[in-house]
């Protein structure tokens, strides 16, 4: 789903105000950083600011049209005077470097200007860095970089020195929430997918994900598990639990739903009702939580954040989570 130069504005107006500025008055940087955390829009601005450059109907000098022959074709990614550069395996190499700046020694295909977007830049090789530098060094005014990075320290100080740095900032669970509705996410799941994740792409694509709507529901089924006995909680494991969360990564994703829940215990008792992920579960969430403590709440959650430790210490994941199970229901039958 492509978002609009407005919606998009809601997420980042500091970056975005400051590109509308440049936009209207001319005045463009001839390469730009942004940097932030995964998930914080760099892609999507990057092309919408692309689309900006290159629209042949832009609206009050910023805003592209999307309806344009250019537009269109950025949007599906073919457009010959944008080239987009990500990492060939683990980094950038020097040849790719070297193949970009032969592709824009050309006159452009359809107009003046020419847009090159770097992904990952921090993962430039040292070759590829000193190619793109002697590139920034010598600026075309028809020409405009974007580098993308998640790791800004990992720059060169003499390529962060020719680039004008915008900075993207995450969005508050509350300020993703409220975007994802907007996005057309149902308001009782907004919360939980504001929580998972802090990429709003991501959190888009989890909410169609038949997997991860079925790992909620698994994860639900286990805690309910926890407060019968402990054989109840260890066939709940086997039953359903192995069978779906089998990678490493689907492990940790079912630890943090899990985290989720009991974080929602823990809101409840504070009176925060209104922070609960977990909606759909909130009267039963709610008269749980007046059968436990905050302490053993809080030893609950300790564990669970020691199991992810662990895991990324590759300990083995089943012998890891039937650990978890009897931890989780020491010291009482009700969790």
């Amino acid at each position: 789903m492509t978002r609009t130069w407005e919606q998009l504005e809601q997420t980042q107006p500091i970056v975005l105000k400051m590109l509308k500025n440049s936009l209207k008055k001319e005045r463009l940087a001839h390469a730009y950083l942004f940097e932030g955390m995964k998930g914080t829009g760099k892609r999507e601005i990057s092309l919408v600011l692309t689309k900006s450059i290159l629209c042949e109907n832009s609206i009050e000098g910023y805003v592209p049209c999307e309806t344009c022959s250019n537009c269109k074709r950025i949007n599906n990614g073919n457009h010959p005077d944008v080239h987009l550069l990500e990492p060939d395996g683990l980094s950038i190499k020097k040849h790719q470097i070297q193949s970009l700046q032969e592709e824009f020694s050309k006159t452009g295909v359809e107009s003046k200007q020419k847009v090159y977007i770097l992904v990952h830049a921090d993962k430039m090789t040292t070759n590829a860095a000193n190619s793109l530098l002697k590139f920034l060094e010598e600026p075309n005014a028809e020409t405009t970089a974007i580098l993308l990075t998640e790791q800004i320290q990992q720059i060169l100080p003499t390529i962060l020195s020719r680039c004008q740095t915008l900075s993207f900032k995450p969005l508050s669970p509350n300020e993703m929430a409220k975007e994802l509705v907007k996005n057309g996410i149902k308001t009782n799941e907004a919360p939980l997918l504001a929580q998972i994740t802090n990429s709003f792409e991501e959190a888009l694509t989890l909410s169609t994900d038949e997997w991860f709507v079925q790992a909620q529901k698994i994860v639900v089924k286990l805690y309910e598990a926890l407060k019968g006995a402990p054989l109840e909680a260890l066939v709940a494991l086997q039953r359903e639990w192995f069978s779906h969360f089998k990678e490493k990564d689907q492990f940790d994703r079912g630890l943090d739903l899990l985290l989720l829940l009991y974080k929602d215990l823990l809101y409840i008792q504070l009176g925060k009702h209104n922070q609960i992920v977990y909606v759909s579960e909130k009267e039963r969430l709610e008269a749980n939580a007046l059968r436990t403590s905050n302490r053993r709440l809080t030893e609950q959650m300790t564990a669970i954040f020691e199991a992810k430790r662990k895991l990324q210490g590759n300990m083995n994941p089943q012998l890891l989570m039937e650990q978890l199970v009897l931890k989780l229901q020491e010291g009482s039958s009700v969790v």
